[in-house]
């Protein structure tokens, strides 16, 4: 009787895709490939050891296609976001470039700023908008107020401690949250380590920390706007009070 090992099946490389099952002459083992997971099944040990070993390597291989295909990957000029006005040169949204350019097509708006990429189609070529305004007057949608986020608050407050201007590293609530303050823009504050724990939770009249700048909520749109890195300097002028996030 002929040795199993020389009945085994080498597959060495692992983009082979074999039927679900192989016909084999009688006496010899049968290994069947899922065509799903590449997996060989068989009772050999050797058999089974060479599946272990090509999954392993069939493995390493896709996740160096996927990575390739990531960093080869350029983001869309699509997917971009342009700042939309109304008539009155007021920020409305930010919206991507996509519904931008189905805005100045429809002639439903005009372009105020253009970026630096350009967008072709087979007919039409025309730079990605930055700054468009609407032709005509809409109701302004109810504005609710901005999201409190850790960032947008370091970005309010220039990431600078206001209690001493030293770098800010954590947050502070003015009035400390265990003596009924609330988590709300106005008595949350930038702040170091070292005041925060020197702080505690001291109410503002008794303790000796003072603030530098009262905190306030920002708009929305400002803060939408600074969590998104790199937004084109001309939005500056249309949005009141812009944030900056640190480096």
């Amino acid at each position: 009787m002929a040795d199993q090992s020389d009945n085994a099946v080498a597959y060495e490389d692992p983009s082979l895709v074999a039927p679900s099952s192989i016909s084999a002459a009688p006496g010899c083992p049968i290994y069947e490939i899922s065509p799903c997971h590449n997996v060989w099944r068989g009772r050999d040990p050797k058999a089974r050891r060479h599946r272990n070993r090509c999954c392993r390597m069939a493995r390493l291989v896709s996740n160096l296609e996927v990575w390739s295909i990531v960093k080869a990957a350029a983001p869309s000029v699509l997917s971009e976001r342009a700042l939309l006005l109304d008539v009155g040169y007021r920020p409305l949204s930010i919206v991507s470039v996509r519904r931008a350019i189905l805005l100045l097509i429809s002639e439903k708006a005009e372009m105020l700023h253009e970026g630096e990429e350009s967008v072709r189609s087979e007919r039409i070529k025309l730079n990605a908008p930055s700054v468009i305004r609407l032709r005509y007057q809409v109701a302004a949608p109810y504005r609710r107020r901005a999201p409190l986020h850790r960032k947008a608050v370091f970005a309010r407050d220039g990431s600078l401690c206001q209690y001493c201007g030293r770098r800010a590293e954590c947050i502070d609530h003015v009035h400390p949250r265990s003596k009924g303050g609330q988590h709300e823009w106005e008595n949350v504050v930038a702040c170091c380590r070292s005041c925060n724990a020197a702080k505690g939770d001291t109410l503002p009249e008794h303790s000796r920390f003072k603030l530098k700048s009262a905190p306030y909520a920002p708009e929305p749109i400002a803060v939408a706007a600074a969590l998104r890195r790199g937004i084109p300097t001309e939005w500056d002028t249309y949005i009141v009070n812009p944030l900056r996030l640190s480096a």
